[in-house]
């Protein structure tokens, strides 16, 4: 009896451990971010976070999530990994 205790706890365990999981990322704005937040990007490191606050100040703020590719080393497949959590204010 124990066991199907057990069974039933660990079943509505996982469907709500998977509704966490399930829930939206945090967004980054591509103008304000610092590189520390940038690096949580998928493929984006330090140097390439780095990098993007580099071409930040340098050019100003981005227009929309689409110049980022103008940042040296990020490349389309970078963009569309992130599109969903990038947002440009």
């Amino acid at each position: 009896m124990h066991w199907i205790k057990s069974a039933v706890l660990a079943f509505f365990l996982s469907f709500s451990l998977t509704g966490i999981a399930a829930e939206p990322a945090q967004t980054i704005n591509l103008n304000t971010a610092s590189a520390e937040q940038l690096s949580q990007l998928s493929g984006i490191g330090k140097a390439k976070a780095e990098a993007i606050v580099q071409y930040r100040e340098q050019h100003g703020k981005f227009s929309s999530a689409d110049d980022l590719i103008q940042v040296k080393g990020i490349g389309t497949a970078i963009l569309e990994k992130n599109r969903s959590l990038l947002v440009v204010e």
